[in-house]
């Protein structure tokens, strides 16, 4: 099945615009102290996006430098939108910036894809004059659309989007993890990752690296479905007083966004497209469609949800409501099966957490899939017992896990040492010279007696310690009945004259340092 015929209509560098910060002068947005967007004139300077701050003004002192703020962004895209309109009702918004539509229907009105285009442009470059660039691409599917995007705008034939797309870089998936291991492979451009058969890609890739290789050979990500979602999915809820305030309605979103998620998922569905609607006392309705490309958890749908009622709540007087909102609903547009994402560290999808993701998912393609761990309580006597290193990928890292909490196995651990638990434990054993009073090896007997104090301690080639405090033992037999895997220890809590507390393990006839204490 071919891609849809989609427009694409980009403001490049929208979050540097929406700051209110001219292309033309060197100025850069930042989230989490690293460069999201910067103007023509900055990256001139060396400025590019992922560069912290201060690489970023030490390549260029006269930077100006603003905090990233999605609302912001959304709020003066939300005009732009607005005035697109005019052309279809089937508007989404990809990112503030950028926004999409299928063409069937406009194309033929306005007099085909060229004069579509065309008309878009005029109407966008009407709203933001010189403050902005304007791009416009017309293709089949909004990834190929959104590459051609051009000023003037770019016109894909029909069925020529896979002869466009072969000559680009396979950077242009912007899916580092992927890419990475697509150039290993020797595979430089979209048309050598598209020559590749699609089963053969499935089976190596999985679903994610077959829906890049279907935009790579100019199909959509997902084989369309024609099929409405089932009106039930929808949810809404009444705002009695109307909401007035962006935080108010917000949090009635968060709820509704949480009941949405929630539904689609017991069904196995993600929401690919949503459409939020919102209704004022004086009965005006407004809707927008926002494109959702990563998986639409409740905290990503819920962000999007607040930008979208800041851009109509906080909107000039020609596109504010003229009452407050009586009732929010939100409608699943469109529909992709829900995939399980176990690489995701916090729960958001903020940038900070998708560079996180991928920087775990190359570290995982690189060194194998044991590699990226991650700790769970285990329950044990010995302070090395109680935590265990897992694969990431065996576990969904993405939801909170029981294991991941204190005291999560109730079993009861005889001769486990009290708390407080040592801080530090070596990676191998070290092994430790401990003397008593009678200048004798540390002995333990089999009852747990302690032959004589102890009153010296050496660890590695450092000078002899003056034992200060001590306390002890807690023996401990364990597996007496395995021949090869029993054990039998006693374990001494020391603090020495260089003011540091150690865990001393007893085994065998000799001492060995288990941990230390802060």
């Amino acid at each position: 099945m071919n891609a849809v015929r989609t427009l694409v209509v980009d403001c490049p560098d929208w979050l540097v615009v929406a700051a209110g910060l001219p292309l033309d002068e060197p100025a850069a947005v930042f989230f989490a102290n690293r460069a999201v967007a910067t103007s023509p004139a900055a990256r001139a300077h060396g400025v590019d996006v992922g560069l912290r701050r201060r690489e970023s003004q030490a390549r260029c002192p006269d930077l100006a430098v603003v905090e990233h703020d999605p609302a912001r962004a959304v709020r003066a895209f939300e005009p732009v939108v607005a005035a697109l309109e005019a052309l279809t009702p089937r508007l989404e918004v990809v990112r503030p910036g950028q926004c999409a539509f299928p063409t069937r229907g406009p194309a033929r009105y306005f007099g085909g894809d060229a004069a579509l285009a065309a008309r878009a442009r005029e109407l966008v470059v009407d709203m933001v004059r010189d403050r902005a660039r304007v791009h416009v691409g017309v293709a089949d599917g909004p990834f190929a659309a959104a590459l051609a995007a051009g000023d003037p705008p770019v016109v894909v034939p029909a069925g020529a989007s896979p002869a466009f797309l072969a000559p680009m870089p396979v950077e242009r998936l912007d899916r580092p993890e992927l890419v990475d291991v697509l150039r290993r492979l020797g595979l430089r451009t979209l048309g050598d990752f598209a020559a590749l058969p699609a089963a053969d890609v499935l089976a190596r890739f999985g679903t994610a690296g077959a829906g890049a290789h279907r935009l790579a050979s100019g199909l959509d990500e997902r084989v369309p479905d024609t099929r409405p979602p089932p009106p039930e999915l929808a949810v809404e809820a009444e705002l009695d007083p109307p909401a007035e305030r962006v935080d108010t309605a917000a949090f009635v979103g968060r709820s509704l966004a949480s009941e949405l998620h929630e539904r689609l998922a017991a069904r196995g569905h993600a929401c690919a497209r949503v459409l939020i609607v919102a209704e004022t006392e004086h009965g005006e309705r407004l809707e927008r469609r926002w494109r959702i490309d990563q998986p639409a958890t409740a905290g990503f749908v819920a962000d999007r949800l607040r930008w979208q009622l800041d851009g109509w709540l906080n909107a000039g007087p020609a596109h504010r409501p003229t009452a407050g909102i009586t009732r929010l609903r939100l409608v699943p547009d469109e529909l992709a099966p829900l995939a399980g994402r176990q690489l995701g560290f916090w729960g958001g999808a903020a940038g900070a957490d998708e560079r996180v993701v991928r920087a775990l998912a190359r570290l995982d393609g690189l060194l194998g899939p044991d590699a990226v761990t991650v700790p769970e309580w285990h329950g044990g006597r010995n302070p090395d017992e109680q935590v265990r290193l897992v694969p990431a990928a065996a576990v969904d890292v993405t939801v909170a896990r029981p294991a991941t909490r204190p005291g999560w196995r109730p079993e009861p651990w005889p001769g486990r040492l009290a708390a407080p638990s040592p801080a530090t434990l070596p990676a191998v054993p070290v092994a430790v010279e401990v003397l008593d009073t009678r200048g004798k090896p540390l002995q333990v007997s089999g009852r747990g007696l302690v032959a004589a104090p102890p009153a010296r301690v050496r660890v590695g080639d450092r000078p002899p310690m003056r034992v200060v405090a001590w306390a002890g033992p807690w023996p401990v037999v364990e597996r007496w009945w395995d021949e090869a895997g029993r054990r039998r220890q006693a374990r001494f809590q020391i603090v020495t004259d260089d003011g540091v507390a150690r865990l001393v393990t007893v085994e065998g006839g000799r001492c060995w340092l288990a941990a230390v204490y802060d």
